[in-house]
């Protein structure tokens, strides 16, 4: 089992209409600078569509960056994230 300050956090950015997906792999390209700019531990974004109607964009960090992402790049949510997903 992690310890709480070993977790990973997954932040998301929802994403809905028909431009989402569009949107969201745009989204991914500035979450990558802004991982590469900041010089964050972890390297894990990504997109996802669950329909034509609704993407995400996503970044991973470190449970003890989070705050700092948080505030500068506001999230829509959160979750912790788990190797599997």
């Amino acid at each position: 089992m992690e310890k709480a300050l070993d977790r990973k956090i997954k932040l998301i950015w929802d994403f809905r209409g028909p431009s989402a997906l569009k949107i969201a792999e745009h989204h991914e390209k500035h979450l990558n600078e802004f991982v590469a700019l900041e010089k964050l531990k972890l390297d894990i974004t990504g997109h996802q569509q669950f329909n034509e109607m609704h993407s995400i964009a996503y970044l991973v960090v470190e449970e003890d960056e989070m705050k700092k992402v948080r505030d500068a790049l506001k999230p829509h949510r959160g979750e912790i994230y788990l190797e599997s997903n």
